[in-house]
């Protein structure tokens, strides 16, 4: 098995950490829930915009034309996507302000919701590490962190309607597994597409997507989640240690 894969289906699989507190009843706090949804962001952030696009922009036979332009293409896709689907957050099961008669249906749209989102993820871990391990480590971790409160999400509302543990977790598992989907397709796709070229105008598009997910997603739901504090703490620690790393990396000679 080949090591970016590895890292998305390790990323894709930190789901089943947040379906365990969902169905234990050991919920994490809120403060740290939405510094871990922040901190996600940071890095997603740093990576896509320091190191993915200008990696992507500076490809040999890469135009400037075509690369920012599949790295809009990556936010507007996303914007569609996430428009386009139903919307229940994390928040709304940790309040616990859903009536029961409500729970089933909701875990279906968050089911539903949550693994369309983490299909793209699973393609962009995979498609980052390929490119550049050391950047497929930082965005697996970011995924891996902001998959925690995702499967508490589903599995919080499928453990209080039916009372089955083990239907939570399974729940909560297959939106796990829509993420190591879009990873192994990714992984049986792009294996047949070896250009440089191809590889650079992904990996802007996925640059894009990281950017409009953490931007639209990840920091407006930390706030959400924990009002009382400032979400922009967790997103400046993820960047200082993204970077910190990177560099020590860097002038190690390895990145």
């Amino acid at each position: 098995m080949s090591v970016p894969l590895l890292l998305t289906i390790l990323a894709g699989g930190a789901t089943f950490i947040g379906a365990l507190f969902g169905v234990l009843g050991q919920r994490p706090s809120n403060r740290l829930l939405a510094f871990s949804l922040g901190f996600a962001a940071g890095i997603m952030l740093l990576i896509s915009l320091m190191e993915m696009l200008p990696a992507a922009l500076h490809t040999e036979g890469m135009s400037p034309v075509l690369g920012y332009g599949m790295f809009i293409l990556g936010l507007v896709g996303y914007f569609v996507l996430d428009r386009s689907l139903p919307h229940a957050h994390p928040q709304d099961l940790v309040d616990g302000s859903l009536k029961k008669r409500n729970l089933q249906r909701t875990a279906l749209l968050l089911t539903l919701g949550i693994s369309l989102h983490n299909f793209p993820e699973g393609i962009a871990t995979y498609v980052t590490a390929s490119s550049d391990l050391e950047l497929g480590l930082g965005i697996a971790l970011a995924v891996a962190l902001h998959n925690i409160p995702e499967g508490l999400a589903v599995a919080g509302p499928v453990f209080a309607a039916t009372g089955s543990k083990r239907k939570a977790l399974l729940w909560a598992g297959v939106s796990g597994m829509a993420e190591i989907l879009g990873g192994v397709l990714a992984w049986l796709i792009l294996g047949t597409l070896v250009s440089p070229v191809v590889m650079a105008a992904i990996m802007a598009a996925v640059a894009g997507i990281m950017v409009a997910l953490s931007v639209d997603e990840l920091m407006p739901l930390a706030k959400e989640i924990d009002p009382h504090n400032n979400p922009s703490y967790g997103v400046l620690c993820g960047m200082s240690v993204m970077g910190f790393s990177l560099t020590l990396l860097q002038s190690s000679g390895i990145g």
